[in-house]
């Protein structure tokens, strides 16, 4: 329950309260919480009640929060519940709720490294089979390790912000040279990405069972990518040019406390994992996502059946000994289900163009200019309410 009017239906109820990072007017960027249609300016309200640290919350990141541990972030959680539910605490909050529609909102936290996994069986073997037609679609490692690459976090973006089309060389199967161009096979990703809070050290892996000791909550993550520019390149080190161009992220991250009650067994793995990457309390989460097209409902992803989890990538992310730092992000890669519409890129959902989508009596394939994606998602507890992930948002403009 809250004091405050929430519409039905909002992504952002009480027992939600994600933070980002907004802009009000030509005021300075600084921390606020999601309510209903609202943002909580904590900077003044912290202030007012005379909380430590409330100069964290004027910053125009989330970093120096972020750095600050699991025992800070459930102190500010705790906080954050009371704020919305107590009616005593209505006469300090109440002057410093903005409208979200008043506000540009900035990216969350300033990035250091970026990891991109490949954890979703169904999208992998989806690919295998469309790349590797006449070979099993899962290569040998696949079931024994978090496939994943290293990203580049410059080019991360907060949503809304525009995509220009990459260009790149490209070359088509039955053509003997490659070309310089913009790309033809321009395509979504949808993922769910992990905020690193609290650092590791360098030559000390993280461990499975210290996830939470490091993560302070998750982010929407479409990673755009060019197909033909990843096909021609990608062999033998991998994806580079077709990926680095732009990567959206949702303005709001939840954390994983408000996450928890949509928690669910990690599905069974097979054959066993290595020590290092086995627990007996693996978690996903029960998260539904909807993929738009020009507004077109054309894909609902479901993350919970994900074959990894994120402790496992975590764990294999550290298992050389490479830190962490705060503000490190790194992600799910494609999250699709085996029913054609919880396919979670559109070179699956058209089978590489092959089976086009028909939208408004027009066929559609890889993304064209002027096109414009939205990824939102809600989680699901066992009592059936729903926890919003907010949304990311990108349009198409020519190379």
């Amino acid at each position: 329950m809250t004091w405050i009017d929430i519409a039905a239906g909002s992504p952002f109820g009480p027992d939600n309260l994600p933070l980002g990072v907004f802009r009000h007017n030509d005021e300075e960027p600084r921390v606020g919480a999601a309510i209903g249609h609202q943002i909580i300016d904590l900077a003044p309200v912290a202030s007012a009640q005379m909380m430590d640290g409330s100069q964290l919350f004027a910053r125009p990141s989330l970093n120096d929060f972020l750095a600050l541990g699991r025992p800070a972030w459930q102190a500010t959680r705790e906080w954050l519940l009371d704020l919305v539910r107590n009616e005593n605490d209505r006469d300090v909050v109440e002057p410093h709720l903005i409208p979200q529609s008043a506000v540009t909102m900035q990216l969350p936290f300033e990035v250091g490294d970026y990891v991109d996994f490949y954890a979703s069986e169904q999208h992998a073997t989806n690919l295998g089979r469309l790349f590797r037609p006449d070979s099993e679609p899962l290569l040998p490692n696949w079931k024994h390790l978090p496939v994943g690459y290293h990203g580049r976090a410059g080019t991360i973006v907060v949503s809304g912000t525009d995509i220009v089309r990459p260009s790149g060389q490209r070359k088509a199967p039955d053509a003997t040279a490659p070309t310089y161009g913009p790309s033809q096979r321009l395509d979504i990703e949808v993922e769910l990405g992990y905020v690193i809070g609290t650092p590791s050290a360098l030559g000390k892996p993280v461990s499975v069972e210290d996830f939470r000791e490091h993560v302070y909550g998750v982010v929407l993550v479409n990673d755009w990518s060019a197909r033909d520019l990843q096909a021609w390149e990608y062999v033998p080190l991998g994806p580079f040019l077709g990926k680095s161009f732009a990567t959206s992220i949702s303005p709001w991250v939840v954390s994983l406390e408000a996450l928890s009650a949509a928690a669910v067994p990690l599905p069974p793995q097979d054959p066993p994992v290595l020590p290092y990457l086995a627990s007996d309390d693996l978690q996903n989460y029960d998260i539904t996502f909807e993929v738009l097209l020009n507004g077109h409902r054309v894909s609902c992803p479901q993350y919970k059946d994900t074959y990894w989890s994120p402790a496992q990538m975590l764990a294999h992310m550290t298992v050389n000994g490479a830190s962490v730092r705060t503000g490190d992000l790194y992600a799910s890669g494609t999250i699709s289900g085996p029913a054609k519409d919880q396919r979670g890129s559109f070179i699956e959902l058209t089978w590489a163009g092959r089976e086009p989508l028909i939208l408004d009596g027009k066929e559609h394939t890889f993304l064209q200019d002027g096109d414009e994606v939205t990824i939102t998602a809600r989680a699901t507890t066992p009592s059936g309410t729903h926890l919003g992930l907010g949304e990311v948002t990108g349009k198409i403009l020519p190379a």
